[in-house]
């Protein structure tokens, strides 16, 4: 099985996704969505940003490589009547069967940075817009303080094996560098290209710390991998105990629940 498929279905993103939901609103809601509109979210998982612009009256095609999270996205737009969204299985380097210039906005939020091959992910996106259309990315950081998701997904990689040659990291999606280079060899100009900082919230009235930390140990694959490892290693008790303390000093909630911040970079790319 292509790895990048087994570790988004090694899990169930939908546990996690429903703290995001009324981020991926606020998303959708800053990109001033008016009909008609034909989008893709490319790594929609359930629809977190799928759903809310098929509600703003666009035409959407979410596409996922987890056939678990197609699943879920498809039980959601059937519940909510959404008959002008679509979920499909795909590979974001390789949009087999989606025509040129087919969508008037690309959009991924914190979906195609996790693809393995990002040069050809920025050619595909590019290659999937219309001409006078727009590919918008959310993307971690990587390192940044202020964003629990960056700091989660960091002292993660402290408990897992080196990655194999030639792996790139998906953080360096949350790198200007890196975003201007990839799009620049897709060809689109860098004064196309604008970035600014934005932030996400995990946000639960009945939720603690504690019970996020459980969220992503049990449901978010690079995560799920590194407790794999740590288990392994005798050291399950020590990534836990690091991830609580984060989660626990990064909880802005003092109802017993949890808001949690998790800034991101927003990339947006005139094509």
């Amino acid at each position: 099985m292509n790895p990048n498929k087994a570790l988004w279905e090694k899990g169930d993103f939908t546990e996690i996704a429903a703290l995001m939901r009324g981020s991926g609103e606020a998303v959708v809601a800053s990109l001033g969505v008016a009909p008609p509109l034909r989008a893709l979210d490319l790594g929609c998982g359930d629809g977190t940003t799928a759903v809310p612009l098929a509600q703003r009256g666009a035409e959407v095609v979410g596409i996922d490589i987890a056939s678990n999270l197609v699943a879920a996205g498809r039980k959601r737009a059937a519940a909510a009547g959404l008959d002008r969204l679509t979920f499909q299985e795909g590979d974001a380097c390789n949009l087999e069967g989606v025509e040129d210039d087919s969508f008037d906005l690309t959009l991924s939020v914190f979906g195609a940075m996790f693809a393995p091959k990002p040069f050809a992910v920025a050619q595909e996106m590019v290659r999937v817009t219309k001409p006078g259309g727009r590919v918008e990315m959310g993307n971690w950081i990587p390192n940044d303080p202020t964003s629990f998701v960056s700091q989660l997904l960091r002292i993660s990689s402290t408990f897992t094996p080196p990655p194999p040659e030639g792996f790139v990291s998906p953080m360096t999606w949350g790198i200007e560098s890196h975003i201007v280079e990839r799009f620049g060899q897709a060809g689109v100009p860098e004064e196309n290209i604008s970035l600014a900082k934005d932030t996400f919230h995990f946000v639960s009235n009945d939720k603690s710390p504690a019970d996020l930390v459980d969220l992503f140990r049990r449901y978010y694959g690079p995560t799920m991998n590194a407790f794999d490892a740590a288990r392994a290693g005798g050291r399950e008790a020590d990534l836990h105990d690091q991830l609580l303390e984060l989660a626990t000093a990064q909880n802005a909630a003092t109802d017993g629940g949890i808001s949690i911040s998790a800034t991101f970079l927003r990339v947006s790319v005139r094509v």
